[in-house]
């Protein structure tokens, strides 16, 4: 007779005993290769994609968590690098072109919405995403307006689809018109919409347009709390809490941190080397999320919606910093 011993606990050896499947395997090699510096974050991007339309995401009901604790430890890893004096020039150069551009986003949005007869919460959320900032800005909007999990689904769908078309092409254009870093990293953070593809792009470009689009894009990012409140007027919901995004406030800390306290400065480059790389496993894990489902659920009034109001919002204000700084 075999003996068994009373104090084996059975979960625990089922968890042992568990079998990794090839595409847990697979995806566990790409994570680890994104937090190496081989990668950079377009790359980080496309392997995303090629995981999400041919192997599948084997933590799908998890990606969305992660990529938002991720960007914001991101953006605040990446304030250990930026100088205080610096950003508040950075961010009075763009704070003109921050209010024309994100006014006019909106409204061009809300009234193209209504020619394509888009469902209103949907025209709305694309419209505040593309102008603000992105996957933040839905996250933010839609539990004011009380969208539903569908509508939230095709404005983020929208908005990751023209993200990750961003983060490949401003860089070539950039270049290709001989952008200074001060010029590339305003377009970037009033162009792009996602907080990550816009470090990611700017990243690329040069260490100054990083520092000048990261301090503008989250100085766009706060205009959530005005928008937030206009939204309740216009949907007529005042019951619900805005929710402000407290990483901003980390990010000026760190900021501040690495401007004035010696110690700091000693240790900063290592932050931001590790912020940058969680960075581009963030848009690894994007690229993810989406899948062919996501797609197909968008439809293309919405996508049409989205690509105008970018186009319209990337073309004025390139020719805005180019004749004007």
């Amino acid at each position: 007779m075999i003996q068994t011993n009373p104090d084996e606990n059975p979960k625990k050896k089922s968890i042992l005993d568990k079998n990794i499947t090839t595409r847990e395997v697979i995806f566990m090699f790409f994570v680890v290769l994104c937090l190496s510096p081989l990668i950079s974050p377009p790359i980080a991007l496309l392997m995303g994609l090629i995981i999400a339309q041919f192997i599948g995401h084997p933590y799908l009901n998890l990606n969305h968590k992660a990529t938002h604790i991720l960007l914001q430890v991101s953006v605040v890893g990446l304030g250990f690098g930026m100088n205080v004096n610096n950003a508040l020039k950075a961010g009075k150069e763009g704070f003109i072109l921050t209010v024309i551009s994100i006014i006019g986003t909106i409204i061009i949005g809300i009234y193209l919405g209504k020619i394509l007869k888009i469902e209103e919460k949907i025209s709305f959320l694309i419209a505040t995403g593309t102008a603000i900032c992105g996957g933040s800005a839905i996250a933010a909007i839609s539990p004011v307006i009380k969208a539903n999990e569908k509508q939230i689904s095709v404005a983020l769908g929208t908005i990751f689809i023209l993200n990750s078309v961003a983060l490949v092409i401003f860089p070539f254009i950039g270049h290709y018109l001989h952008l200074s870093e001060t010029q590339f990293g305003l377009w970037c953070a009033i162009a792009i919409h996602d907080t990550s593809s816009v470090v990611g792009a700017a990243g690329k470009y040069g260490t100054h347009a990083l520092e000048v689009a990261t301090t503008v894009k989250l100085a766009r990012a706060l205009w959530i709390i005005p928008i937030a409140i206009l939204s309740t007027f216009i949907f007529k919901n005042k019951e619900t809490k805005i929710k402000i995004p407290y990483f901003i406030g980390l990010f000026i800390l760190a900021m501040i941190a690495n401007t004035y306290i010696p110690f700091v400065q000693d240790f900063s480059h290592y932050i931001t080397d590790f912020a940058k790389a969680t960075l581009t496993l963030t848009l690894f894990l994007i690229g993810c999320g989406l899948s062919r489902k996501v797609l197909v659920s968008v439809g293309y009034k919405p996508l049409l919606q989205g690509i105008v109001i970018w186009i319209i919002i990337s073309v004025s204000t390139l020719w805005a910093i180019i004749s004007l700084i």
